[in-house]
């Protein structure tokens, strides 16, 4: 398995998964095709905000993953979202998560990496402790302008 940059040719296979994955109970909002479009073209043109990477074995995708990139002032470090983080359920359990997390590690050192996650999705919630992550003792909120 190798874990590469997002490319064009890419695009209708990640919009599947993405239209997958927004509609399981692991997301808390559904997307549109709009966003998904847009996200996708942002990771493949270069936005200084957002990293598409694809999992893949002998030409076939297995997953996908966004990232974006900001600054925490409340650890005085680069910050590294991961937005989106999707295995198809053929490839679940093989261990791609864990070595994605090791992979950005890797290139973002000295980084705190931050991530979402529904409580009700036990297995990612299993990875993500497995991989040394924590939950934080408060409240997230968003307003849309």
């Amino acid at each position: 398995m190798v874990i590469r940059n997002m490319r064009k040719e890419d695009t209708n296979e990640i919009f599947d998964m993405m239209q997958v994955f927004y509609r399981s109970p692991a997301v808390f909002t559904n997307g549109s095709e709009e966003i998904f479009r847009k996200d996708i073209e942002n990771c493949v043109n270069e936005c200084p905000y957002l990293e598409g990477y694809v999992f893949e074995n002998e030409g076939e995708i297995q997953g996908y993953a966004m990232l974006a990139k900001s600054f925490s002032t409340e650890f005085g470090k680069p910050c590294i979202w991961i937005e989106d983080l999707y295995i198809k359920e053929a490839y679940r359990g093989l261990g791609i998560g864990s070595r994605f997390f090791a992979y950005i590690e890797k290139k973002y050192p000295d980084t705190i990496i931050r991530l979402e996650v529904e409580e009700e999705n036990e297995r990612a919630v299993k990875v993500y402790r497995k991989c040394g992550y924590e939950v934080l003792p408060y409240m997230e909120m968003k307003k849309l302008v």
